[in-house]
């Protein structure tokens, strides 16, 4: 009687760890194994800003990309000069290992064409209503290039102490004009913050000369904003077809800001850039 009941023992459990086998198999099924070498496989994103924002500008579209299983990071962008800021971020992008797709806007767009150059890893360049500047050219000659920017009249100079005793000079925008000049299509609300919170950036960045383009080498996408006030649509359409872009979003109504007005046309092309490199 008792060996009986300890062969029904031995039985019994033997059948609790066959199905506790069978419920927990398909969590390392091959397809959940698929899953994870997909999300491996992803190229990770880094979103540059310009000046007069940080890196809270790409918050709705880091959002969107995160949800499709995407790496992002958004570093600050030190806003010093264009050479100082680009070896900043080439030394963020040495830091990433697989492949990236590299995002700036406005003036980011000029440290990422400087920064990518030389970087194997990076498959992809996508600007946002941005410079895209050649090797040679400085930023506040190209702002002129053709009418429509307000920008420059709208910022105020204030000093600053370097740290080899030298004095520069940041540009911040005043009030009264951030709005109309950056983000016309935000809540006056949600401009009054992204004033107040402004990074500025030193005036060098307009003088500074490109060092490198990796646009000649490095397959671009872009995004035009079609109401820009600060880099007028006209100059944003040069760029784009001068660096040759696979793919251009238009967006009728946009501010300067597309990123923030509309985070899903900007994440949707950072996908379309990414999936064309996997």
């Amino acid at each position: 009687m008792g060996l009986e009941v300890t062969r029904r023992r031995v039985l019994a459990t033997a059948a609790a760890v066959a199905g506790t086998a069978a419920l927990t198999g398909p969590l390392s099924s091959p397809a959940s194994a698929a899953d994870r070498s997909q999300a491996r496989t992803k190229p990770t994103i880094v979103l540059v800003h310009g000046g007069f924002a940080d890196a809270s500008c790409w918050n709705g579209v880091i959002e969107r990309l995160q949800h499709a299983g995407y790496p992002t990071l958004a570093p600050a962008n030190p806003l010093r000069s264009l050479p100082t800021d680009a070896a900043y971020l080439a030394s963020v992008l040495a830091s990433i290992s697989g492949p990236i797709v590299l995002v700036g806007h406005s003036y980011g767009g000029a440290v990422i064409t400087n920064a990518a150059a030389g970087i194997p890893n990076v498959k992809a360049l996508v600007y946002i209503a941005a410079f895209v500047p050649d090797k040679g050219e400085q930023l506040g000659v190209l702002i002129n290039k053709y009418p429509g920017s307000i920008i420059q009249p709208a910022t105020r100079p204030v000093p600053y102490p370097g740290p080899d005793g030298t004095t520069g000079t940041d540009l911040y925008l005043e009030a009264g004009s951030f709005r109309a000049v950056f983000a016309a299509d935000l809540p006056a609300a949600t401009t009054r913050l992204m004033h107040a919170t402004q990074r500025p950036f030193s005036a060098a960045c307009f003088t500074d000369v490109t060092t490198s383009a990796a646009w000649h080498t490095i397959p671009s996408w872009a995004l035009m904003s079609e109401a820009d006030k600060a880099i007028p649509p006209a100059l944003q359409r040069f760029f784009y077809q001068r660096a040759g872009a696979r793919k251009v979003a238009n967006v009728p109504g946009a501010s300067h800001v597309a990123m923030m007005s509309h985070p899903g046309i900007t994440a949707r092309l950072i996908e379309d850039a990414a999936n064309s490199r996997s």
